[in-house]
């Protein structure tokens, strides 16, 4: 998880292709602006522009020229400034979230994936395409089944499993898992894998709750507020739930199998040290984008 808000990128914006691909995998995609005209349009633009920026949105361009583009006509648009307005995060109010080249459906219940969990998926990715077939990967605390969903579009041939105890995030899980041949299981952590995967991922995965707990109130409030505290919650220093991850990453992972870990960015110190004394060798930290410690790895000798 992370404890800080993002600016929205519009997937124009970014320059995500439209359509799909040839393996089926859904791309982001500018959609249609419906029944909206030129004019009309740039009236809109201005007015929602200036509605969002009064209630705070530091991105109020960004996000207006989003919602313009998801609306299907003047009404759905007013509709859905109003939600953000409100306070909702904007992949809520738009129903979906990219994530790489991905196009997840998220909403109210799950914790939306961020920009820098795509660093982590790259890795554990890259690193499954250089992994011998059959391979099998894992990931805990899904949320949407981001990562579970990229490890299956860009490591092909990859066995994909991932777990999420919340009720509320597996309702948005289980459409993404299915559109993209993730085995999604219901349960804590990793108490749902298959007992006789022990001692066979090639890669284990987690973007565990690593926010700490005094500092939940810091915390934005289109997230604070509406994203579900059991994502964001890490305990008294964002490290409970990592901890018992570091503690069976030695149990499910093949010799060679590596763990991938999102952590806070002052927690990159303690995190290593918790790999290394579970048994995990080579554990090393990656930045994100912006050159924050945000990833953890390990390999089990």
């Amino acid at each position: 998880m992370t404890a800080a808000g993002h600016a929205p990128t519009s997937p124009a914006a970014a320059g995500a292709p439209a359509g799909r691909v040839a393996d089926g995998r859904e791309e982001c995609s500018r959609p249609s602006t419906g029944s909206i005209g030129l004019g009309g349009r740039r009236e809109l633009r201005a007015w929602a522009t200036g509605e969002l920026a009064a209630a705070g949105c530091v991105s109020a361009a960004a996000e207006a020229d989003w919602l313009l583009e998801e609306a299907p006509d003047e009404a759905g648009l007013r509709a859905m400034v109003g939600r953000r307005v409100a306070g909702e995060p904007l992949q809520y109010v738009i129903g979906w979230a990219p994530f790489g080249r991905l196009r997840l459906r998220v909403g109210p219940g799950v914790f939306v994936p961020r920009p820098e969990t795509e660093t982590l998926a790259d890795r554990a990715a890259a690193f499954l395409r250089g992994r011998p077939v059959p391979r099998v990967a894992a990931d805990l605390c899904t949320g949407s089944g981001a990562i579970a969903c990229f490890l299956a579009a860009e490591a092909p041939g990859t066995r994909v499993l991932a777990t999420e105890l919340d009720p509320g995030a597996l309702a948005w899980a289980r459409g993404n898992a299915e559109r993209h041949g993730v085995e999604l299981l219901a349960g804590d952590l990793d108490a749902p894998l298959p007992a006789e995967l022990a001692g066979h991922l090639d890669a284990l995965c987690a973007n565990v709750p690593y926010v700490p707990s005094a500092a939940i109130a810091t915390l934005p409030s289109d997230v604070r507020d509406h994203e579900p505290r059991l994502s964001l919650d890490g305990g008294p220093d964002g490290l409970d739930v990592f901890r018992r991850l570091a503690g069976r990453a030695t149990h499910w992972l093949a010799g060679g199998g590596r763990l991938y870990a999102e952590i806070g960015e002052d927690q990159a110190g303690a995190a290593a040290a918790l790999l290394t004394a579970a048994g995990l060798t080579g554990v090393a930290v990656h930045q994100d984008m912006v050159g924050r410690d945000r990833i953890v790895e390990g390999t089990r000798p």
